[in-house]
């Protein structure tokens, strides 16, 4: 009895151990595994390599460990283009990874600092061994995400996929965010080859590789030969065959004498003919007669081409399977440089990248909003006051010219008058 009190009973203690190690259980497969995750604090110069590629041309940005001009945390930095109209390229290695069997999540922030008038700000992960030194544009990736803007007209999210050497971008038209605050993306990879796209936190996107990439021929196609069957009845409606025509129908006219309309008192049916009154529209008059309408019990639908099994179909279960994955890389070309990369996560789970996002992202954003609103009104106000300046030195050169004007019409008249009076000497002695 007192060993009882002090443990329980046997049956409970085995009862609370197998619910323990159900619990244990589910924990160890809800935790994923973080495959890379740079917040770029101190030290992250020794992950990453910046490229010589167009180095010798003159054409190579670099990047800057900042957390920009203005921010919801200023110790909270990024790595940021610098230098207009340059090439930047910068990759790190990770930890190879297979998403055999596993989610792939890919995700990042980029905060377009700049108008960036025509430029990309996307991610790539590659396969096989990089020579980082010289990765390039022409570089071959298993995946590339992230915006792309040119202009007003070309406001692209991109994401390519490798399949057997070649890429595939997606189908849809995704669009990215376009305003100078940081932006959260994501995107996730599933085993069974569906997928979602994620804009701060939220889902902008989703579908599967079968149906959004042109990787694998369709799984059904519609039958060209295929013909509507004859006795295939597709009125939705039809006249109501039971309903007879009132007898008397036709016989009502379309138009009517007016009846308030009086014989004027000055007229003369000798003179002026056999008066008849107006006609006018007659209310009992309800033009052809029609059966009703009624629901068709044999209505079957409208008729639609079938779909089939596409011969020239072979499914791949591996489609969703990327080439073992060893590194991560940023590879722009930017009119205009300011934009900063910054919490840069692969994992496997998509529940750790939401909580990374908001730790990070979410926590500053409303910081971040109020810091660009200030930086906005100073660049505003110090607009305004160069705007002035150049106000008040084209106004200053203005009455430079006006008094230099004055200056030559005070010449011309006194050469005016001393010729005058030349002339008047003239004219005085003739």
């Amino acid at each position: 009895m007192e060993s009882s009190r002090r443990g329980g009973h046997p049956k409970l203690q085995l009862r609370l151990l197998h619910r323990l190690l159900a619990l244990a259980s589910l924990l160890l497969l809800a935790s994923g595994e973080v495959i890379f995750e740079e917040r770029f604090e101190d030290g992250w110069e020794t992950r990453w390599v910046k490229s010589d590629w167009k180095r010798s041309e003159g054409k190579a940005g670099t990047f800057k460990h900042t957390a920009g001009k203005y921010s919801g945390d200023p110790d909270d930095k990024g790595i940021q283009t610098t230098l207009d109209a340059r090439h930047f390229a910068i990759s790190a290695k990770i930890p190879e990874f297979s998403n055999k069997g596993r989610t792939l999540v890919l995700q990042y922030s980029i905060k377009f600092e700049q108008d960036i008038e025509c430029g990309g700000g996307y991610i790539k992960l590659m396969s096989g061994y990089v020579n980082q030194k010289k990765y390039s544009g022409d570089t071959p990736y298993s995946l590339m995400f992230g915006p792309d803007i040119c202009g007003t007209q070309t406001k692209k999210l991109h994401l390519i996929l490798s399949y057997q050497g070649q890429n595939y971008p997606v189908k849809k038209d995704l669009q990215c965010e376009t305003d100078r605050l940081t932006h959260v993306y994501t995107f996730i990879l599933r085993p069974d080859a569906s997928y979602s796209i994620l804009v701060d936190n939220r889902e902008r996107e989703s579908g599967s590789m079968y149906t959004d990439w042109d990787i694998l021929p369709p799984r059904k196609i519609k039958e060209v030969n295929a013909k509507k069957p004859k006795d295939w009845d597709d009125r939705e409606y039809i006249e109501d065959p039971d309903e007879v025509k009132p007898e008397g129908y036709d016989s009502i006219p379309r138009e009517i004498p007016d009846p308030k309309d009086k014989k004027p008192d000055t007229w003369d049916d000798d003179d002026d003919g056999i008066w008849k009154p107006r006609r006018i529209p007659n209310p009992a008059y309800k033009g052809q007669w029609k059966r009703k309408k009624i629901k068709n019990p044999n209505y079957k639908g409208k008729w639609k081409i079938p779909w089939i099994d596409n011969p020239e179909f072979e499914d791949d279960p591996d489609l969703y399977v990327l080439k073992p994955l060893k590194y991560i890389g940023i590879e722009v070309w930017q009119v205009k440089a300011g934009s900063v990369f910054d919490n840069i996560l692969i994992c496997d789970d998509p529940e750790y990248a939401k909580r990374a996002a908001e730790e990070t992202w979410g926590a500053n954003k409303e910081a971040e909003k109020e810091a660009f609103e200030e930086a906005e009104k100073e660049r505003k106000a110090r607009e305004d006051k160069e705007a002035q300046q150049a106000r008040e030195e084209g106004e200053r050169r203005r009455r430079e010219r006006g008094d230099r004007h004055r200056g030559r019409d005070h010449y011309k008249d006194r050469y005016k008058r001393r010729n005058r009076d030349h002339w008047d000497d003239y004219h005085d002695e003739l």
